[in-house]
């Protein structure tokens, strides 16, 4: 591990001690999971779905959840970008309650430097960036000059490989690696040498190996299965499973039925060495991670 340990909005994360559940706030009109904020209430004022995140957010944290993870853009396949502007107005009013009802850590899912350091200045602390400091240049400077910690994440989406079924979901399909575990690896490690060079140190650094970003349904089964190899270049690893089309394609279920799905996944990759999970389901997924330590980090807890 290139540092032991994690100071963020005045907590310490120990890395190995414990595996840490960051809850997904999606305030989107087009979420994957169906969860979208937005979707939920969009006939409603702002007022209406600051407040309901500000519930949601409130009921994760009493489940357990460490960070709370704001995002205004939906990620899944074959879904629509949305401009800059559209993407703060979304998430600003969110975080700025958030940080001013609850004490917690807040993360924003962005790769864009303007949303961030509106987040960053609005009252997150840390920022998710599902490109990897590859989408905007500009993302890292930002990312060092509030000192704030970042999740690098692997990602080889293509509109070209995005099979998308009513029903399951979107999947990609027809996805080439030469060697899955090693090309993830060293691209991660690019993502990281970008982060270097604007200034980010390693101990702000968490690598997510971006299950359902450009991997096929088998793929993303042999890198969870295979997680532990992601350790060797010695950064904690954040794991995004939750309610996939991965989970879907494998079991045949839609969105809404994926929890043991999900917890099966959790479940392993907290076995081969996740020290963040990200999830929808926070009180089942807590339960899972804890009883999931109980087993794997004995040793650690001894």
């Amino acid at each position: 591990m290139k540092s032991d340990s994690l100071t963020v909005a005045s907590r310490q994360i120990i890395w190995g001690a414990r595996t840490y559940v960051m809850a997904i706030l999606n305030v989107t009109t087009d979420s994957f999971s169906g969860d979208g904020l937005l979707a939920q209430n969009e006939e409603d004022s702002q007022e209406s779905y600051v407040q309901e995140a500000l519930n949601q957010a409130r009921i994760c944290l009493q489940a357990g959840a460490d960070i709370l993870d704001i995002g205004g853009e939906s990620s899944r396949p074959g879904a629509l970008p949305v401009s800059t502007d559209e993407e703060i107005s979304r998430v600003l009013p969110v975080i700025q309650s958030v940080a001013a009802e609850l004490d917690t850590i807040i993360s924003v899912d962005t790769y864009k430097a303007e949303v961030a350091e509106a987040a960053l200045q609005a009252g997150a602390h840390m920022i998710n960036d599902v490109w990897g400091l590859r989408a905007d240049p500009e993302l890292g400077k930002v990312a060092s000059k509030y000192r704030a910690p970042i999740v690098l994440m692997h990602n080889r989406s293509s509109w070209v490989h995005a099979d998308i079924k009513e029903r399951l979901g979107g999947r990609y399909v027809g996805m080439e690696y030469d060697d899955l575990l090693n090309d993830v690896k060293r691209e991660l490690l690019e993502s990281v040498e970008l982060a270097h060079r604007q200034g980010i140190p390693d101990d702000h650094i968490i690598l997510d190996p971006g299950i359902g970003f450009g991997k096929t349904v088998e793929q993303n089964l042999d890198l969870i299965n295979r997680l532990g190899e992601l350790r060797e270049p010695g950064y904690p690893l954040l794991l995004g499973a939750s309610r996939k089309s991965f989970i879907g394609y494998t079991l045949n279920l839609p969105p809404d039925q994926r929890i043991e799905g999900t917890a099966a996944a959790v479940a392993i990759g907290i076995d081969r060495g996740a020290d963040i999970i990200r999830v929808h389901d926070v009180a089942y997924m807590v339960r899972v991670a804890r009883m999931s330590d109980a087993i794997s980090r004995r040793r650690t807890i001894k």
